[in-house]
């Protein structure tokens, strides 16, 4: 009997490993999102924030306790020995941090099981199991990264921001979205714990049209604060909700939307752009001009809490208008009902700029790609950007633009390069003489002895950037002669067209290098100068502000 169990279970064993060896891994296919708004009513509304809140306590449980699992990792002296490892031995190093992962319980799965147990009582009333995997995934990211330094701490939903977003791991259980056949009427819902919530969906729209047509891989809901209570389509809390589709396959790309052929070179700033194509038109340009009244809306806005904020705590600031330290227990900040209102108004202004900024990316990208779907551009740090031009990254967002462009690409059949600056050093380097001379940030135009220039210094690389061999990332001076003689014609013509739009007013940042940048002209001609005239009325020297036309000297 003992003989036959043991052949039993060799042959148990032996079937269970021909089992995992012939198992096909899962393929990746391409993905893309649709996002719909949905009808709530108020009950479901009621609910659906019930939903939310047990979704946040059961994220910030799971996020408290791999918090707690890393710190005592971290605390282990076998941490440091793993760190002291040499990053040449890589499956040394590797082998030692992933025993210490599966040692302290900080892994993913480790954090499921956790999200098992946590998922329990009330908690378990909203939220099920998938979605308790998923929350723990989420919190899991989030502490991983603060694991290998790219974030410094994790963050807490506090119960009046909540929980934004809530998804699933498949379309068949849970949250769901449920599309109705054509003979049923084309309608469509997302359905959570018995409730349904309608879909606005448009048939008349190719792009709802092409993306419903594909598989959904499953449903993700969205929950955005509206500029008042009163706005259409919000709850009683000033709400709107609405449901991303996870699709499978690739977008709709727009007739308007075609594809070019041509090799591009680009030249990225903080605060700029540079394209410039082999063939087609150049162009340099302030990156996302049109954000900045909306930037001083909000600049007046913060002004304006901040006085709200002192008038309504004046303890806590000192005699020369400073806060006060944090002791122990911290500073209790009062909020009036003017705040609140103020900072809501500020929330709403910072949402719409964040979609003008993204539409303004979308269109700057299509406009590159209708030119040409070989990109190559500088591979730059734009973290280090954002620690030395905080103001100007937070509010353009370049590293958002490079992500878009090489999605757009990457979906047209096309490439994006990025070549490293140390070996090619397009901003020091010239192709009439092959010399590379450093240059300071504010000298903005190339010049050289050989005879090249003046040329702005933006579009200079750009150009450097278009015509440079993907093969040997190095510039040579036999690479750049011919395609020079028609390409400086093109920069001259960039050049003047910017300093054109200086000279009528526009804004021009100095980083252009143009003479004329920041100046601004009078909005019409009949609007006061430097020099008013002056006249008497009532007794009173006044200025003569609004006349129709300009003196006649």
């Amino acid at each position: 009997m003992l003989g036959i169990n043991v052949l039993a279970q060799e042959k148990r064993q032996m079937g269970t490993k021909k089992t995992r060896a012939s198992k096909q891994p899962q393929q990746r296919t391409p993905t893309f999102l649709l996002e719909l708004p949905l009808q709530v009513e108020a009950g479901q509304a009621k609910r659906l924030r019930a939903h939310l809140e047990a979704g946040r306590q059961l994220y910030n449980a799971i996020l408290s306790e791999g918090q707690t699992r890393l710190r005592r990792m971290r605390a282990d002296p076998a941490w440091q020995q793993a760190r002291g490892i040499p990053r040449s031995q890589k499956q040394e190093r590797q082998a030692a941090f992933s025993h210490l992962r599966k040692q302290y319980g900080f892994t993913e799965y480790a954090l499921h099981t956790f999200a098992k147990e946590a998922c329990c009582s009330w908690i378990a009333d909203h939220i099920d199991a998938v979605l308790a995997q998923r929350l723990a995934s989420r919190a899991y990211q989030a502490l991983n990264r603060v694991c290998l330094g790219q974030a410094r701490r994790v963050r807490f939903k506090s119960r009046r921001r909540g929980l934004a977003s809530i998804e699933n791991k498949r379309n068949d259980t849970g949250l769901r979205f449920v599309l109705e056949p054509p003979e049923a009427g084309n309608g469509g819902w997302l359905e959570w714990k018995g409730d349904q919530l309608p879909a606005l969906i448009d048939w008349n729209d190719p792009v709802v049209k092409h993306g419903l047509a594909q598989r959904i891989k499953y449903a993700r809901l969205i929950r955005r604060p509206a500029s008042s209570p009163r706005a259409q389509g919000t709850d009683r809390q000033g709400d709107r909700y609405s449901v991303q589709l996870i699709l499978e396959g690739v977008p709709y790309q727009k007739p308007k939307h075609t594809v070019g052929s041509d090799t591009i070179g680009l030249d990225l700033g903080p605060a700029s752009i540079a394209i410039v194509p082999r063939e087609a038109e150049t162009r340099l340009e302030p990156l996302c001009a049109e954000l900045r009244p909306a930037e001083q809306a909000i600049r007046r806005l913060q002004r304006q809490m901040d006085r709200q904020r002192r008038a309504a705590n004046p303890e806590n600031y000192d005699e020369q208008g400073r806060a006060k330290k944090r002791g122990k227990e911290g500073l209790h900040w009062k909020t009036s009902a003017r705040y609140e209102q103020t900072r809501r108004r500020k929330a709403s202004k910072e949402r719409k700029l964040a979609a003008h900024r993204k539409s303004l990316h979308g269109r700057m990208v299509h406009e590159i790609v209708r030119v040409g779907n070989t990109v190559i551009l500088e591979k730059i740090s734009y973290k280090a950007w954002q620690e030395q031009y905080g103001r100007s990254v937070g509010l353009r967002a370049p590293g958002m633009l490079i992500e878009q462009l090489r999605r757009t690409v990457a979906r047209t059949g096309g490439t994006l390069i990025e070549v490293p600056t140390r070996s090619t050093k397009l901003s020091q380097f010239c192709h009439g003489c092959g010399r590379t001379s450093k240059k300071p940030l504010w000298q903005r135009w190339h010049q050289c002895v050989c005879g090249i220039g003046p040329v702005q210094r933006d579009l200079y690389s750009a150009f450097l950037a278009a015509f440079l061999s993907t093969a040997n990332d190095v510039p040579s001076c036999a690479r750049y002669a011919v395609p020079w003689e028609g390409a400086e014609a093109r920069l001259r013509v960039a050049q003047e067209r910017l300093q054109e739009r200086a000279k009528e007013g526009q804004h021009v940042s100095r980083s252009f290098g143009i003479p004329r940048a920041g100046a601004r002209l009078p909005k019409n001609r009949g609007e006061a100068t430097q020099e008013p005239l002056f006249l008497l009325r009532g007794g009173r020297l006044e200025a003569w502000k609004y006349r129709p036309e300009p003196l006649l000297h």
